[in-house]
C-alpha cells in the first residue's frame, strides 16, 4: 500500500541565539525522509522565523512510513562556515496509518539538542495518502494497533485473544565503532538516537505481521525494551499479546454507568467495563452478542522448539487438576482436557496482560520465574538474533513448564528483562500461572454443544484463589485449607501473582505496598569467572527476597501478594534485588498466624530477654497493622457453615537453617487461636539483623496508602485529582570496604527515605494513595546506586465532601504560591513560570514532578476540537490504564520515544540533580507536544522503561539516558458527557475527538 507523505513547515518561535554579532539567528530547516531531503528557505535574523514553505511531498511505501520516523532538523545558516545544528525533531508516523486515528498531525513540537537540550519550537503539519495495494507479498503492517496497557482498552472490546507475540531486532552500537574517535558527542547521541528510533519501527512492523498471520488486529500489553550490550550491539526487543479488537459504539460506552452486573454480563464476560475505575460503580449495560474466543491457532514464532520439551527440573504433574474435575463431572472434565491441549499446542501460551475481563481467569497456581545467566562476548554474529532467540527461548521453555508443574495451562502478567554489566548478562521471566476458562475456547461445533449443556457454576470472587493442581500430587509443600468463602474447594495458606486484583475478589480492609530489598557483594571478576560467581549467587538472593517478602506479608497481618515484580541488577562488584507487591487481605484464604522467633538460645538471660522484647514488638506491630489496614475479617461459624475447617497438616515456617528441633516447636507460644505462628529461626547475627529490619519499616504517615497495583484495594471513592510524578535517587556510596550488612542498611535507607520524601511533597493532597508505584534500581557505574520511581497520586473522598477536598486543594496551591519553598514541584503544572533555581536541592538525588521548563502552556491542544479542549487544557500524564472521573473515547496511537542527553558542564548545571531535573521536565514537554499534535489530551499507561545515568566528576561530564512509552487518548469528563447528554438529544464530535461517540 504505497502512500504519499506531506509535510510543511509553518514557523518557529523562541530560537537560541546563534550570531553573537547580532543576538540573532538566520534559521532554516531540512526535512528528511528515507533518502530524500527537503529545505526550507533562510529566514534572516529572527528567533521567531515564519516559513509558511510549501508542503514537501514524499512518495513512499508503507513499508517504510512503518519502518522509518521524519526528521526535522533546524539549523542556522553561516556563509564561510559549517551550517550550526540547532535541534532535531523525530515524528513518528505509524499513529497516522490507522483507519480510525488521526488524520494529520499538526502543532509545536520543542527542538532538541542532545547537548543543550530544549532550544525552542517548531510549528509543523504532517500529513499522509495512502492507496489501495493489493500486493499479497507485502511486508507492511499497517492497521495493526498498538496499546501499552495490559487490560483490554477502555473503549474496545475483546473479540479473540490470539496469544504470545515477540520479536527482537539487532544491530552494531554507534557509540561503540571506530569512527566514535573522530565524531563529535553530539553526532553520535543523534545516531544513536536515529538508529534506535529505525529498529523501534522494523520492530512493530514485524510484530504487526505476527498479528496480521494470526488474523487479529491489534497487540495489547506490548512491552518493548532496550539492551544497551555495548561493544556486542544494540537490542530492542518487544512482546505483547495479539488480539481481535472491535471499536464500541454504543451511547452506553461513554455515557456514566449506573446498571448492577445482569444476566447478560454473565452471558458476555469479556464486554470489557468502559468504565475506568471498576470500583467506582456498576458496569454499564451490556451489548449483547458479543462473543468472545481463543483462537486455536498455534502462536508465531521463529523459534521452532518442541512444547514437550522440559528443561526444568520442576516436576510433572497431571495434565488436569484432581479437585477441578469434580466440579462439573465428566463433561467438563472433558472440556478442560480440550481447553489444555487446545492452548498446549502453542509453542508459549503467554499473556502479557495483568487486568481480565470477569469470567476469564478460572484458577491461579502461583508466580512461576525463570532466570539466565549470559555472555554477551560468546556471541558468534553479533549482528545476527538467532542466539539471542535461542537464549529467550530457553527461559519461556522453562516457564511453560513450571507452568505445566502447578496444573496450569497458561502464563498471565508475563514480563521479561535483562540486566548488563560488561560482558554479563542476566535474562529474567516470570508470569502467573493460570487456568483460563475453557468456555471461550470455541474450535467446533463439538465443544459449542458441549458448552450449552455444561452450565457454570463459579464461585464469585473466590474462583481465582482455588488450587489448579492435585492436592495428591503438589508440586510443592503447601499448606491448604477448604475455601473460607465458598468452603468447597482447596485454597492455600498464601498467594503470589504478577497479576492486579481481579474486580470481582472479596477483600478485607485496604492493601499496602511491600517490598523486599537485597544487597549482596561479589568479587570483580572476568567473563566465565563471574559469570560462574553471578550464577551462584542467584537462586539464594531469590530465597532472601521470598522470605523477606513473607515475613513482610505475615507483618502486616496479610495473605496474598499481587502485582509482584522481583528485579535483580548486577553491578561490578555487586547484586541487587529488589521485590515490590502489593499486599491485601483475601476473605477466601485462612487467616495468617502470627510471627514467632525461635532458636537456640545460650544460657545468657540478657539474651532470651532481649528475644522475648522482640516478639513483643512483633506482635504488636501485627495488632497496629491490622488496625491500620482494617483488616477485621468476619469469624467463621462452623456451625452455621455445617463443614469444619481443616487443620494444616504441617506447621507453617520458614527455616533459615536446619537445626531446629521438634522439641523446640512443642515449646512455641502459639498464641494466635487455631492458627499455627510463622516460625522465624534466629541463629545467628545476620538473623536477628533481618528481625530488626522487619520492625524497621515505617507506615506511611495518617491519610497515605501506597500499592504498586492500578487500583489500591478497598478504596473506591476516588475524586478526580490526580497527579503523576517521576522521582530519580543517585547515591555513590562512601568506602569500598562495606558489608553485605552494611550494603542492606543504604539501600533500605535510600528507598524509605525516598519514600518519605515523596509523602512529604504530597501533604497537602491527603489523603491520597500512590497508585502504580514502580521502583526502577541500576548500577550504572561501580559504587553507584540509582533508584527510579514513577507513581499517580490520587486524592479520594474520606468520608467527606468532595467540594472540600476541592477547597483544600486550592488553597494548598495558593499557600504553595506564597511558600515556593515548601511546595515547589505539583502546582507547576498549573503555572507557566520557569523553574526556580532553588528548585534542585543540594543532595545527590532529585524528584522531577511532571513538570515542563517551558511552562505546560506552549503544548496547549491548539488543534483539538472543541470537545476536548473545552474539557482540559494541558495534556495529562498518568500510569494508569484510565483517568479517574472521565472516559476515554478514542486511542490516537502508542508513543515510544528514546532521548539522549549529554553534558559537560554538569556542576554549572546544578550537578546531578539539576541536569536530571531538567532532562526529564524536557522529556514530558517533549510527550506532551506529540500527543498535543495528534489531537489528543492524555497520556495513559505511561512508563519510563530505562533511565540510564553514568556520571564522570573529575572532568564535569554525564550521560543519561530515557526511553518512555504510553498511549495517546483524547477523554472526556464524566461531568461534561452529562451536560452534554443533557443539553442536546443528539451530539456528534468531530471524528478527530470522540470517533464513534453519539448520544
Amino acid at each position: 500500500m504505497p502512500g504519499k507523505l506531506k509535510v510543511k513547515i509553518v514557523a518557529g518561535r523562541h530560537l537560541p541565539v546563534m550570531d553573537r554579532a547580532s543576538d540573532l539567528t538566520d534559521a532554516f530547516v531540512e526535512v528528511k525522509f528515507g533518502n530524500t531531503t527537503f529545505k526550507t528557505d533562510v529566514y534572516l535574523k529572527s528567533l521567531n522565523p515564519q516559513w509558511n514553505s510549501e508542503w514537501f511531498k514524499f512518495e513512499v511505501d508503507d513499508e517504510d512510513l512503518q519502518d522509518e520516523p521524519l526528521q526535522i532538523t533546524v539549523l542556522d545558516h553561516d556563509t564561510y562556515s559549517a551550517n550550526d545544528a540547532i535541534g532535531k525533531v523525530y515524528i513518528d508516523i505509524d499513529p497516522l496509518l490507522y483507519s480510525e486515528a488521526a488524520t494529520v498531525i499538526s502543532g509545536w513540537f520543542p527542538i532538541y539538542d542532545t547537548i543543550h537540550g530544549i532550544r525552542g519550537e517548531i510549528n509543523v503539519v504532517v500529513k499522509v495518502d495512502l492507496f489501495n495495494d493489493l500486493n499479497r507479498f507485502r511486508q507492511s503492517s499497517c492497521g495493526v494497533k498498538f496499546f501499552c496497557t495490559t487490560s483490554i482498552p477502555k473503549c474496545y472490546r475483546a473479540v479473540v485473544i490470539h496469544g504470545f507475540v515477540e520479536e527482537l531486532v539487532v544491530n552494531e552500537d554507534p557509540e561503540y565503532q571506530w569512527i566514535d574517535r573522530i565524531r563529535t558527542p553530539r553526532a553520535s547521541n543523534e545516531a544513536r538516537q536515529r538508529l534506535i528510533s529505525l529498529m523501534s519501527g522494523e520492530l512493530q512492523r514485524k510484530i504487526g505481521l505476527k498479528v496480521l498471520e494470526m488474523r487479529g488486529n491489534a497487540v495489547v500489553g506490548y512491552l518493548q525494551c532496550f539492551d544497551l550490550e555495548g561493544e556486542s550491539g544494540l537490542v530492542v526487543r518487544a512482546i505483547g499479546t495479539a488480539c481481535t479488537l472491535d471499536k464500541l459504539s454504543s451511547p452506553a460506552a461513554f455515557l456514566p454507568a449506573c446498571n448492577s452486573p445482569s444476566k447478560e454480563m454473565k452471558e458476555s464476560p469479556f464486554n470489557e467495563d468502559p468504565n475506568p475505575n471498576p470500583h467506582s460503580s456498576g458496569p454499564s449495560t451490556p451489548l449483547k452478542n458479543q462473543t468472545y474466543s481463543f483462537s486455536p491457532s498455534k502462536s508465531y514464532s521463529r523459534q521452532s522448539s518442541s512444547s514437550d520439551t522440559d528443561l526444568s527440573l520442576t516436576p510433572k504433574t497431571g495434565t488436569g487438576s484432581g479437585s477441578a474435575g469434580k466440579e462439573g463431572g465428566p463433561l467438563k472434565a472433558l472440556l478442560r482436557q480440550q481447553t489444555q491441549s487446545a492452548l498446549e499446542q502453542r509453542e508459549f501460551p503467554f499473556l502479557t496482560l495483568t487486568a481480565f475481563p470477569p469470567g476469564l481467569l478460572v484458577h491461579v497456581g502461583g508466580v512461576v520465574s525463570a532466570r539466565s545467566v549470559k555472555l554477551l562476548d560468546r556471541i558468534h554474529n553479533p549482528d545476527e538474533p538467532e542466539t539471542r532467540d535461542a537464549w529467550w527461548a530457553e527461559i519461556r521453555q522453562e516457564i511453560k513448564s513450571h507452568a505445566k508443574a502447578l496444573g496450569c495451562h497458561a502464563v498471565v502478567g508475563y514480563s521479561e528483562s535483562t540486566s548488563i554489566c560488561e560482558e554479563v548478562c542476566i535474562l529474567s521471566a516470570s508470569g502467573t500461572a493460570a487456568v483460563l476458562n475453557p468456555r471461550f475456547l470455541q474450535e467446533g461445533t463439538v465443544e459449542g454443544s458441549l458448552e450449552q449443556r455444561i452450565e457454570e457454576n463459579l464461585p464469585v470472587g473466590c474462583g481465582f484463589c482455588h488450587i489448579p493442581y492435585d492436592e495428591l500430587n503438589m508440586p510443592f509443600p503447601a499448606h491448604l485449607t477448604y475455601c473460607y468463602n465458598c468452603r468447597k474447594q482447596k485454597v492455600p495458606d498464601v498467594l503470589f501473582t504478577t497479576i492486579d486484583l481481579p474486580t470481582d475478589a472479596v477483600v478485607v480492609g485496604k492493601g499496602c505496598l511491600i517490598q523486599a530489598r537485597l544487597c549482596r557483594l561479589k568479587k570483580k571478576a572476568q567473563a566465565e569467572a563471574n559469570a560462574t560467581a553471578i550464577s551462584n549467587l542467584l537462586p539464594f538472593m531469590e530465597y532472601e527476597v521470598h522470605t523477606q517478602l513473607m515475613n513482610k506479608l505475615k507483618l502486616k497481618g496479610m495473605n496474598a501478594l499481587f502485582g509482584l515484580r522481583i528485579q535483580i541488577t548486577v553491578g561490578e562488584n555487586m547484586l541487587m534485588g529488589l521485590a515490590s507487591a502489593t499486599g491485601v487481605y483475601l476473605a477466601a484464604l485462612p487467616t495468617p498466624g502470627g510471627i514467632q522467633i525461635a532458636g537456640k538460645t545460650p544460657n545468657d538471660g540478657s539474651y532470651e530477654q532481649h528475644i522475648s522484647h522482640m516478639q513483643k514488638k512483633i506482635n504488636d506491630t501485627i495488632a497496629k497493622n491490622k488496625e491500620l489496614y482494617e483488616i477485621n475479617p468476619p469469624e467463621v461459624s462452623e456451625e452455621i457453615i455445617g463443614s469444619p475447617i481443616p487443620e494444616p497438616r504441617q506447621r507453617s515456617r520458614l527455616l533459615r537453617s536446619q537445626s531446629e528441633s521438634s522439641d523446640e516447636v512443642t515449646e512455641l507460644d502459639l498464641s494466635h487461636g487455631k492458627k499455627d505462628a510463622f516460625v522465624l529461626e534466629i541463629d545467628d547475627a545476620d538473623a536477628m539483623e533481618d528481625v530488626h529490619s522487619l520492625l524497621t519499616d515505617v507506615p506511611p504517615p495518617s491519610g497515605f496508602y501506597s500499592c504498586n497495583t492500578e487500583i489500591m484495594p478497598g478504596i473506591n471513592n476516588w475524586t478526580s485529582e490526580i497527579q503523576m510524578f517521576t522521582s530519580v535517587r543517585v547515591v555513590r556510596l562512601s568506602s569500598l570496604n562495606l558489608t553485605n550488612q552494611a550494603l542492606n542498611k543504604n539501600f533500605n535507607g535510600l528507598c524509605e527515605n525516598l519514600l518519605k520524601s515523596l509523602y512529604f511533597k504530597l501533604r497537602s493532597m491527603t489523603p491520597c494513595c500512590l497508585c502504580h508505584v514502580n521502583f526502577t534500581v541500576s548500577l550504572p557505574e561501580d559504587e553507584l546506586i540509582q533508584v527510579t520511581v514513577t507513581a499517580v497520586a490520587i486524592t479520594f473522598d474520606k468520608n467527606q465532601a468532595l467540594q472540600t477536598t476541592k477547597a483544600h486543594a486550592e488553597k494548598s496551591l495558593q499557600r504553595a504560591s506564597a511558600d515556593n519553598e515548601e511546595m515547589l514541584q505539583f502546582p507547576l503544572e498549573l503555572c507557566s513560570d520557569s523553574l526556580p533555581s532553588h528548585a534542585f536541592p543540594a543532595a545527590k538525588a532529585v524528584t522531577v514532578e511532571k513538570a515542563s521548563p517551558m511552562g505546560d502552556g506552549n503544548f496547549r491542544n491548539r488543534s483539538a476540537p472543541p470537545c476536548a479542549s473545552s474539557t482540559v487544557g494541558v495534556v495529562k500524564m498518568t500510569p494508569l490504564s484510565f483517568i479517574p472521573g472521565a472516559k476515554i473515547t478514542k486511542y490516537l496511537g502508542i508513543i515510544n520515544m528514546f532521548f539522549i542527553r549529554e553534558t559537560t558542564s554538569l556542576r554549572e548545571e546544578g550537578g546531578v540533580s539539576g541536569f536530571l531535573h531538567a532532562f526529564i521536565a524536557e522529556v514530558f514537554a517533549m510527550v506532551r507536544a506529540h500527543v498535543a499534535a495528534l489531537g489528543g489530551n492524555a497520556v495513559v499507561s505511561y512508563i519510563m522503561k530505562q533511565c540510564v545515568f553514568m556520571e564522570n566528576p573529575s572532568k564535569n561530564q554525564a550521560q543519561c539516558l530515557i526511553n518512555v512509552s504510553g498511549d495517546a487518548v483524547v477523554f472526556v469528563r464524566e461531568s461534561d458527557l452529562e451536560v452534554m447528554s443533557a443539553q442536546q438529544p443528539a451530539v456528534n464530535c468531530q471524528p478527530s475527538c470522540t470517533g464513534e461517540v453519539t448520544t
